[in-house]
């Protein structure tokens, strides 16, 4: 699933970079801080919900996703890293979660977890000092 993110809902600006880069790296701004206008997408409301959950801090108050890069040394290959990790949070947005079944224990499994809870009460009980009677 790819997706096809509009020009208008991207912002870019470049930083200085650290790292690699040899002189260029004090001269040149390589790295991508990229903004995305999560409402201008037109996310279904499950996939908005769950991009809230995976990207954290990483959202604004007012609904913008950044994504800083600075791993390459040009601005072309850090924009392009930037946009591919939108891409890839986004799919995995609308990656629908499976729903859980819910179980019962049995009542066997209840009276075998209430016996081996008996069973350590009744060890720690006999850790104590013998009392003196």
């Amino acid at each position: 699933m790819t997706f096809n993110i509009p020009d208008s809902a991207i912002s870019e600006t470049f930083l200085a970079a650290s790292g690699p880069g040899g002189q260029n790296v004090n001269k040149v701004e390589t790295a991508v801080q990229m903004r995305v206008n999560i409402y201008a997408l037109g996310l279904p409301p499950f996939a908005f919900r769950k991009l809230r959950a995976l990207v954290g801090r990483k959202m604004t108050s007012s609904g913008e996703l950044i994504i800083t890069v600075r791993e390459h040394r040009t601005r072309e290959a850090n924009r392009a890293e930037a946009r591919k990790r939108v891409e890839d949070i986004l799919v995995e947005a609308h990656q629908r979660d499976a729903r859980r079944i819910k179980t019962k224990p049995s009542r066997a499994a209840k009276a075998r977890r209430v016996d081996s809870k008996k069973k350590k009460s009744n060890v720690k009980k006999m850790r104590g000092k013998p009392a003196l009677d």
